[in-house]
């Protein structure tokens, strides 16, 4: 009868998995938290260099709010200059009110490939 040993040619490969199944935690944990904040109503969540959602519908007299919950900072621009944010730190939030329809294209100043479009009925 064989016995299975249980020594130090485990403890490395167990220690990885255990760290592996933390990380994943915390990434989906992560990934949670903006996609419940990208939920909130006429509220978009800066992260990951992105604007999510990229595109958002809503009524004239419409208060959006951009939230970034990157590390480095990110502007939030019209691109014919009807309004534009200082340089938005991690949780910061900036709002602009929109009055009137039309389709209103975003993007961040700092990042320029980072863009979204706002549509106002």
């Amino acid at each position: 009868m064989s016995r299975i040993k249980l020594g130090r040619d485990l403890v490395a490969p167990l220690a990885f998995a255990a760290l592996f199944a933390m990380g994943l935690l915390i990434a989906v944990s992560a990934a949670d938290s903006a996609a419940a904040q990208a939920q909130t109503p006429n509220t978009v969540v800066i992260k990951n260099f992105m604007f999510m959602p990229m595109a958002v519908t809503v009524k004239a007299g419409t208060t959006v709010t951009w939230k970034n919950l990157d590390g480095e900072p990110h502007t939030v621009v019209n691109d014919v200059g009807l309004f534009r944010s200082t340089a938005l730190d991690q949780n910061d939030s900036y709002k602009f009110k929109f009055e009137k329809p039309g389709v209103y294209k975003v993007f961040c100043g700092i990042h320029p490939n980072m863009k979204e479009t706002i549509i106002v009925q």
